[in-house]
């Protein structure tokens, strides 16, 4: 039989933090966010408050009663949930296999049905693969931090990876698409937090399941998105064969084809060739109107994104290469209205400086540059931070 060398208690702890991609830090300032201020005045200093974490979850010591309850507070957990909580299994598998522990999200039945298929890949069924696709969807939010979730979601793959290789056919499809498009999640989680090799490293993984699964339109779409991550090596012979390619595989109008057509405007500006760049363009916004309802609603990994405001975000990188910046100054200002905090956010707050800086309008450039800055220190927007050090004049340090 399996076993942990760690209470039960701790391991779930670690689990519920480690779900919330909370760090240790975190869990010990939301320990004194919540705390009364006769218990906060009683409270150590916030580095003491983390060793204090640490040695709760590796079972060094067990929380006192003050402790205890904060935790509870903090975790919207009652003390028998903390202590006793979930069966043992569960806790156990989520510890072993680093997939996070999604408290609240799925039924008991669900936790060990699950945690019986990883530990024998025999028992793996639809209901396995639903599972998995919600822990990976439930990270699919842009208000989280990219490398906590590149990080949350790497165990998630090598779970799915484990499990495709063992499978029968008819499930072995359904786990290579979702292992793709886990893949493909955390690429863009590692380039949104500046690692471009990383990115590029699963980008790989990602075009390489798709291609067993033998799904156009995934295919697709890990390719889409490796001529967004070719854009930053600078190089646009690539950028536009991988956007060609990804078209290649979209056999009718799709939000796909449209994104595809973006990405390759972006390569086509790489190369200064500005009539090939808005041809590009204005086909692809053409072919978002032309897009039937129902791929609309296609539940295809990417079939949403292109609506989401990326084609005016690339669009506007389209405008900054060639030397454009009061048409991106306009596309940016018009989609940065009312925008949520986000790295998303944060990278068209910094696309924005630099093109107010290369308008020559230095005020307002170090204005929006320093609301950038802010953000993205707070999304861990590191992409966003390396678009700051393009803004001339200096004004990101």
């Amino acid at each position: 039989m399996i076993t942990i060398d760690i209470p039960n208690w701790a391991a779930r702890m670690r689990a519920w933090r480690r779900g919330r991609l909370w760090s240790r830090h975190e869990l010990g300032e939301r320990l004194a966010d919540t705390a009364d201020e006769t218990a906060r005045d009683r409270m150590p200093a916030q580095e003491q408050l983390t060793e204090m974490v640490r040695s709760w979850e590796t079972g060094e010591q067990r929380p006192d009663e003050l402790y205890a309850e904060l935790l509870c507070r903090a975790f919207d957990m009652n003390e028998a949930e903390l202590f006793s909580g979930e069966a043992a299994g569960t806790t156990l598998w989520h510890h072993l296999t680093g997939i996070p522990l999604l408290s609240g999200t799925f039924s008991a039945e669900d936790e060990e049905r699950t945690g019986r298929a990883i530990e024998d890949p025999r028992r793996v069924d639809d209901q396995t693969v639903a599972y998995l696709q919600t822990v990976l969807r439930s990270y699919s939010r842009p208000d989280l931090r990219p490398a906590r979730t590149a990080g949350a979601l790497s165990p998630v793959f090598a779970a799915i990876d484990g499990l495709h290789r063992d499978v029968g056919s008819g499930l072995r499809q359904a786990l290579l698409m979702l292992s793709a498009e886990d893949a493909e999640q955390i690429s863009r989680m590692h380039y949104e937090a500046g690692d471009l090799d990383e990115a590029l490293a699963w980008s790989d993984r990602a075009i390489l399941a798709a291609g067993q699964a033998e799904d156009g339109r995934l295919l697709a779409y890990t390719l889409a998105r490796r001529a967004g991550l070719q854009d930053a090596r600078s190089n646009p012979e690539q950028v536009i064969d991988l956007a060609v390619a990804a078209r290649e595989h979209v056999l009718a109008p799709h939000p796909l084809d449209a994104m595809a057509r973006c990405h390759e405007a972006q390569g086509h500006a790489l190369a200064g060739a500005e009539d090939m760049c808005h041809r590009r363009l204005e086909e692809s916004a053409e072919e978002s109107e032309q897009t039937s309802e129902e791929s609309l609603q296609d539940d295809t990994l990417g079939a949403s994104d292109y609506l989401a405001g990326l084609h005016d975000t690339l669009a506007a990188g389209c405008l900054i290469q060639l030397h454009h910046p009061a048409d991106a100054i306009d596309l940016l200002e018009r989609d940065l209205s009312g925008a949520p905090s986000t790295y998303v956010t944060a990278y068209n707050m910094a696309r924005l400086a630099h093109a107010y800086a290369d308008a020559h309008e230095a005020e307002r450039s170090a204005g929006v540059a320093r609301q950038a800055l802010t953000l993205s220190r707070r999304t861990g927007a590191r992409r966003a931070m390396d678009e700051l050090r393009l803004v001339r004049g200096g004004l990101y340090r």
